[in-house]
């Protein structure tokens, strides 16, 4: 007899705490989120890493 997994929301919750910078629906979004342009957002992925909170930091929200 298997077991079946438990359903968590624990990988959703990871993944919505960071920022994929080479996924242009993500930095989309948080472009129009933060109202600055795409570019500063890849750059500021760059600079202070993926974390969601981080890069809105970095973005002056």
């Amino acid at each position: 007899m298997a077991k079946t997994a438990k359903k968590t929301t624990r990988g959703r919750n990871q993944d919505r705490a960071r920022v994929a910078g080479g996924q242009k629906h993500e930095v989309g979004y948080e472009a129009k989120k933060t109202k600055r342009s795409a570019s500063a957002v890849k750059k500021a992925v760059k600079k202070v890493g993926n974390t969601r909170k981080k890069v809105e930091r970095r973005l002056g929200r």
